[in-house]
């Protein structure tokens, strides 16, 4: 008997020990389909927001092809600006220089005017006494002729500027 009861005490031991290790098996296998539970959320947490970065990624790729867009409108635009401002500025150069020759040619113009007018008023002036020396001298003639004027006719004593005829 002592035999059948170390056969059973070892029967039973292993027993034991294969419950044992079933049950650890168990366990670990619980805490492995637990962590592949959890890994394969997070894996889906992840592809989810992989998902979320490529739309995002989609999206401002779309911007950014606007903004390229934009940008090259924009670069024209300058462009253009610059052109505009240059042909401006050449005008106004150009506007600033006839301004220039026409306030020199109008201080021309007006110097001449001056220096034309004194000669005229001198001229005038000039004109103006020979004028009264003629007149003088037509008097003076006039006066002379009348000494030997017949006063009897109206012609000579409106020449002589007589008024009444001489009796």
């Amino acid at each position: 008997m002592k035999f059948s009861v170390v056969l059973v005490g070892l029967g039973l031991a292993v027993m034991v020990v294969m419950i044992f290790q079933a049950v650890r098996q168990e366990i670990h296998l619980r805490s492995l389909k637990t962590g592949i539970t959890e890994k394969s959320t997070e894996v889906k947490r992840k592809e989810q927001s992989i998902i979320d970065l490529r739309v995002k990624l989609q999206e401002m790729k779309a911007t950014m092809v606007s903004v390229k867009s934009m940008t090259e409108k924009l670069k024209i635009s300058k462009t253009a600006i610059d052109i505009s401002a240059q042909e401006h500025t050449t005008t106004l150069q150009t506007c600033i220089k006839k301004k220039a020759d026409v306030q020199k040619r109008k201080a021309n113009e007006g110097e001449t005017i001056l220096k034309l007018t004194t000669e005229h008023t001198s001229f005038k002036e000039n004109a103006e006494g020979d004028i009264q020396n003629l007149k003088k001298q037509i008097l003076e003639r006039d006066q002379a002729i009348c000494v030997f004027v017949d006063t009897t006719k109206e012609e000579a004593r409106k020449l002589c500027g007589i008024q009444e005829a001489p009796k």
